[in-house]
């Protein structure tokens, strides 16, 4: 009895004193005086940059450093503050870091970041028009223009590094009769690019289209476009109505690009003739291209063309049996890679080599997940249900071309016209998974596979052309 007792007065007596805490704690007012400013820092003794506004400390550092054991050599606080992290301690800084700032019952927490220092032209375009190909090896730009272009004044647009600035200055008027030399500067990084301009009055190589410049493209043909002028030397912008009139000389030109998107798709035969006159127009010129060892690389609704210049001899009803597309402001978002199949035994084919492998070594993958696609199709069905081409074979010995890859139900999507008897070989891709431009991405989006489209082209242009 006793024992009961006792426990009951210590118990009383713990409860006591916790409710005196708690009742002293519930009183005492909290310390919102104190301040939880970051004032300085360093990193391995380079100087934070520090934004009160944004609570952010950003460290530059040059161009190669090492981030991965990065030492806090400087931190200083507001008077009474403490941090979760202390001068000498050893930081990973290849991600951004969040300090927590403690003063009293007041908490504030800071984004801190490295920024290494670069001095690189991104971008460099004359007239909206003609892009430069830049080469970071050698810091060499080379720009491909028309004759007609006057590169006595010429004012390109440049686009640098972050923070960097260029000399002479994106938008000034250059003589350009000699190579020109531009000077980036950023913090500590320093680099000269010695740009050469072309002009050109014999283009290699041509990207074809329907309107009179190549700024008015829609966004799909577009961003091909400014891709080939980018990455295939000595190519041009030319107009359906040039080649018609001649206006471009052709002597030293071996291979010509069409990628032809029409929102809603170009469904075969008919709708090719309503929707391209402008290519038909010239096509005898194309014709005499072709006959005089001109070669061709047709895209999405551009694989009509052969049939109309002669490739697939006088029956002009060998255009895709099965096309489709989609507008480009409601394209179908990719949940995966979009595939294509590579056709038994032309997996050593040039188009094929060296592109980003997926699971399925037999399969091109052309998309990542997030990306948005119109699925532009011109495609051959194959089947006795419909179509007028039996099997794979039947379709050959019609066409006269030969298949390279197909869909998932058998049907012609990727197909070669070779070069012989002194004509131009034609390479045609008519699969909806070979897409430049997405209207938007994902968020998270990350490209891997859909640079197998850049690859492939280039692969199309050095078989093509060599």
């Amino acid at each position: 009895m006793k024992t009961n007792i006792l426990s009951i007065i210590l118990c009383s007596l713990g409860l006591l004193l916790a409710f005196s805490a708690c009742n002293k704690r519930d009183t005492e007012p909290l310390r919102l005086d104190g301040d939880c400013l970051v004032q300085e820092l360093a990193l391995d003794e380079y100087a934070g940059k520090i934004d009160l506004v944004s609570r952010s400390i950003v460290v530059r550092l040059p161009e190669n450093y090492p981030t991965s054991a990065m030492t806090l050599t400087k931190l200083t606080l507001s008077e009474g503050a403490s941090c979760n992290v202390k001068a000498g301690d050893q930081l990973n800084m290849t991600a951004a870091k969040q300090l927590r700032v403690i003063n009293g019952d007041i908490l504030i927490d800071w984004t801190l970041s490295v920024l290494h220092d670069q001095a690189k032209i991104l971008h460099f375009m004359i007239g909206g028009l003609y892009t430069g190909v830049i080469d970071e090896a050698t810091k060499t730009i080379s720009v491909y223009v028309p004759a007609s272009v006057d590169i006595k004044s010429i004012a390109p647009d440049i686009v640098v590094s972050p923070n960097a600035t260029v000399t002479p200055s994106s938008g000034s008027s250059v003589d350009f009769t000699h190579p020109v030399q531009y000077t980036v500067d950023n913090n500590s990084a320093h680099s000269v690019y010695t740009v050469t301009v072309t002009a050109i009055d014999k283009p290699a190589a041509l990207f074809l289209g329907i309107p009179a410049k190549m700024t008015d493209l829609d966004p799909e043909a577009k961003e091909a476009c400014m891709w080939m002028l980018a990455n295939v030397p000595k190519s041009l912008y030319a107009s359906f109505a040039d080649i018609q009139a001649e206006n471009i000389d052709l002597s030293e030109c071996k291979a010509m690009w069409w990628h032809f998107h029409m929102d809603g798709g170009v469904d075969g035969h008919d709708a090719f003739i309503a929707n391209a006159p402008e290519a038909l127009a010239a096509k005898n010129q194309l014709r005499t291209f072709r006959e005089n060892g001109g070669a061709f690389l047709l895209t999405r609704y551009a694989t009509n063309l052969p049939s109309f210049i002669g490739v697939t001899g006088d029956d002009e009803w060998t255009t895709p049996n099965n096309c489709w597309g989609k507008n480009e402001d409601s394209a179908e978002l990719c949940g995966g890679p979009w595939t294509f199949r590579i056709y038994d035994g032309k997996a050593g084919h040039a188009l094929y080599q060296g592109l980003v492998a997926g699971d399925n070594p037999s399969e091109v993958y052309c998309t990542d997940k997030g990306y948005y696609i119109t699925n532009s199709t011109a495609q051959y069905h194959i089947g006795i249900d419909w179509g007028g081409y039996n099997d794979h074979a039947a379709w050959e010995s019609r066409t006269g071309g030969s298949i390279l890859g197909v869909g998932g139900d058998g049907a012609v999507v990727v197909w070669e016209y070779p070069a012989a008897g002194g004509k131009g070989g034609i390479i045609c891709i008519g699969s909806g998974c070979y897409d430049w431009y997405s209207y938007k991405y994902e968020e998270g989006y990350e490209e891997k596979y859909h640079a197998n489209i850049s690859i492939m082209t280039r692969n199309a242009f050095n078989h093509l052309m060599n």
